[in-house]
């Protein structure tokens, strides 16, 4: 495993995560981590992130599909876009966050949700170079559905024009990972004689549903079929 990443420029992005004061661990300090290896999977088990970007003086936080390479985060940022508009300095915050399950405890005060969640912060840069725009929308389809780039057609150049994209800089993120049994097993609460542990919470993919008009005898492609039944995340 490499110890860094190589980033836009020539620079690199250190193994470790920078600890600065948006990324310190305030609270639950043991669920956080400083490895970017466990960012990067947070990262790759999902596909839609949430980004948070104040629009015309108001916060607004839009829920919206990414995609990543090494040292940066692609997404679609039409509304943040308005505010790069407005302040190109504007800095953002995208979160990503698994549910793995509830921590059921034998008090309702160590309840728990098991979860893994990352959050990037930073200045977003729109993607305004064509062939840089083509790679990152290349990116950000293959996360989602690894095969379809090569697939379906591919954007127009009326099409990428009209396609706002965005690269943020995954040098500055922060990583949580919450996991394991209630933390009453062993205090007062023990004795209640109460039911405690984990409900697992999973998502799979179904089966392959078609376009009503899809003409008969099309069918779906191997890297589509093959997911159904797969888990997703």
């Amino acid at each position: 495993m490499n110890d860094h990443h190589e980033q836009r420029g020539g620079a690199a992005l250190p193994a470790t995560l920078p600890v600065t004061d948006r990324t310190r661990h305030r609270r639950l300090r043991e669920q956080g981590s400083l490895d970017r290896a466990d960012l990067e999977a947070v990262l790759d088990a999902g596909f839609v992130c949430h980004l948070g970007v104040v629009v015309d003086g108001s916060p607004m936080v839009v829920p919206t599909v990414y995609g990543r390479d090494d040292t940066h985060l692609y997404l679609h940022g039409s509304v943040a876009s308005r505010s790069l508009a407005a302040d190109p300095d504007a800095p953002v915050c995208v979160t990503v966050t698994h549910i793995d399950g509830l921590i059921l405890a034998r008090s309702v005060f160590e309840h728990g949700v098991s979860y893994r969640s990352a959050m990037i912060h930073g200045v977003p840069r729109r993607v305004t170079d064509p062939e840089e725009k083509l790679r990152g929308l290349r990116l950000l389809t293959e996360h989602a559905t690894p095969g379809q780039w090569d697939y379906a057609r591919r954007p127009s150049r009326k099409e990428l024009t009209a396609t706002t994209l965005l690269a943020l800089s995954l040098a500055e993120a922060s990583v949580k990972v919450a996991a394991g049994p209630p933390d009453d097993g062993t205090g007062p609460d023990a004795a209640l004689g109460i039911w405690a542990g984990n409900l697992p919470l999973t998502a799979t993919w179904g089966a392959p549903v078609p376009d009503p008009l899809l003409p008969a005898g099309i069918e779906p492609p191997r890297h589509i079929a093959g997911r159904s039944g797969t888990r997703q995340g």
